[in-house]
């Protein structure tokens, strides 16, 4: 992995989710950027505060977490790209990454592309097959972000750009791939919990994990919203819930740190033969996961670890969730280590 070299800036920018705006920037020569309804950026100035209120006056429904972000590409796309900087697209109309020249500033063009009015003409100088760039590379460039900085797999495409024939070297490296999936776990993890923590606050999240419970394959008790004398949620195996075990649930929908005195007031109404789990979006402090080490019948399950029981359990999950949740099955490297014995 590099860093981006020199005075060299690259950026990497996409076409849409679908690669609808290609032909302008392909056919065309103009790099762009969607966000229609915003107007010409050009009056604006080095204002990031002028950016976000164009953002947030020109859509007023966006999420307040997301103007800032969208903002902040609108503005390093006007002021911060400059004539002579490399523009990386990874073109997904014919799965070729292409690498181009800015050749001047911005323009507002919705005559243009009314889709993508906000404009940069780029002179297009390569463009090499996928399989030319490493993982690594590929992953950087894959950005969820419309328009972005390439820095730590820059030096794989300056070289294209000087008309090098090939990229640098694509070798996968293990720390590179180990990275690439840890960042993808990593991103859906922060994704789930979030959702999560946003859409089913209280007594909504206790029927989502009775729910994951039941995917699981246990039959599920889930108190009525109010006061539930510390337990949510009562599990068992046979139907009519007389069976051993009985696991005995609480929950908390937020994020925050969970400690000693709730869990130990769960355990307090965990009877002879019966089983505690406590359950949290959040984590739980170091005394709270000492007196749980102690009790053989007690577990206590963090975010982290229910991020992990949903993806196994996601086939079964009931649709409402996995319409909140809405994830897709995909394949990463495995990393194959070499038997020095074979």
């Amino acid at each position: 992995m590099t860093q981006q070299t020199g005075e060299q800036r690259v950026w990497g920018i996409h076409g849409g989710r679908t690669g609808d705006a290609d032909g302008l920037l392909l056919k065309q020569s103009w790099i762009a950027l969607g966000w229609a309804k915003v107007p010409d950026l050009s009056k604006l100035g080095a204002d990031r505060s002028a950016f976000r209120a164009a953002v947030a006056s020109a859509y007023p429904d966006k999420k307040p977490g997301a103007i800032p972000n969208n903002a902040g590409q609108l503005f390093r796309f006007v002021l911060e790209m400059g004539e002579g900087d490399l523009v990386v697209y990874p073109s997904k109309a014919d799965r070729r990454v292409h690498i181009g020249r800015v050749t001047g500033g911005y323009a507002y063009a919705p005559q243009r592309e009314a889709g993508y009015p906000h404009q940069r003409p780029i002179k297009w100088i390569a463009e090499r097959p996928r399989s030319d760039f490493s993982q690594g590379a590929l992953y950087e460039i894959g950005s969820a972000m419309s328009f972005f900085s390439v820095r730590n797999y820059a030096d794989e495409f300056i070289p294209v750009a000087a008309g090098n024939q090939v990229a640098a070297e694509p070798a996968e490296d293990a720390d590179d791939i180990a990275e690439i999936a840890a960042g993808i776990e990593e991103q859906t993890g922060d994704f789930i919990i979030k959702r999560l923590a946003k859409e089913l606050k209280g007594h909504p999240f206790a029927r989502f994990v009775g729910s994951l419970l039941q995917a699981m394959g246990f039959f599920t008790r889930v108190s009525n919203e109010g006061p539930d004398g510390g337990i949510d949620i009562v599990a068992h195996r046979d139907e009519l819930g007389f069976e051993p075990p009985i696991i005995k649930v609480q929950v908390k929908s937020g994020e925050g740190t969970i400690g000693d005195p709730e869990v130990s007031a769960l355990y307090g109404k965990v009877g002879h033969g019966e089983f505690g789990m406590f359950i949290t979006l959040g984590l739980f402090s170091r005394p709270a996961l000492n007196f749980a080490r102690a009790k053989s019948n007690l577990r206590l399950v963090d975010g982290p670890e229910l991020v992990e029981l949903i993806l196994r359990h996601y086939d079964s999950l009931d649709a409402k969730y996995k319409g909140l949740l809405p994830l897709k099955r995909v394949y990463i490297p495995q990393l194959v280590e070499d038997d020095e014995d074979g």
